[in-house]
């Protein structure tokens, strides 16, 4: 399964959140020059992450991100369920319009496998992916 740009920046930026220093506010700009990525498309991931109250947006100045949970509380799984339409085939939504869909094993197969996949991912949190904090934030160049 491929995730969108969408989940990709969306679990850059937590990672961006959960290692960036608690005296100095954080920003998307920040986010997105430092991984090098659109700070536009970077801006709606953190607008979509507000929604879900996983980060917390304060605006004006010394204003920026900071994360609404703590990290052990963000699970992988259940973020990329709220950033990925896991449609992955026609038959998988509910206007399914597949003459076999009754029967078909490769509609079980994949089922099969998303599950698998997502329930990897559920055993992750965000603390998780931190656990190598320097590392993260030598190669960010985060101080």
């Amino acid at each position: 399964m491929q995730l969108t740009t969408h989940s990709d920046y969306a679990m850059r930026l937590l990672v961006y959140l959960a290692i960036h220093p608690k005296d100095k506010p954080a920003t998307v700009k920040d986010a997105s020059e430092r991984y090098g990525i659109s700070t536009n498309h970077l801006a709606k991931v953190a607008q979509k992450l507000v929604q879900e109250n996983i980060v917390i947006s304060q605006r004006g100045r010394g204003g920026g991100l900071q994360l609404a949970l703590d990290p052990a509380d963000i699970n992988i799984g259940k973020l990329i369920r709220k950033t990925e339409n896991l449609e992955i085939l026609e038959c998988f939504g509910e206007e399914c319009a597949c003459p076999i869909e009754n029967v078909c094993i490769l509609f079980s197969a994949m089922r099969k496998a998303q599950k698998a996949f997502l329930e990897v991912l559920d055993g992750y949190t965000l603390a998780d992916v931190v656990k190598n904090k320097p590392q993260l934030m030598q190669s960010l160049n985060v101080a």
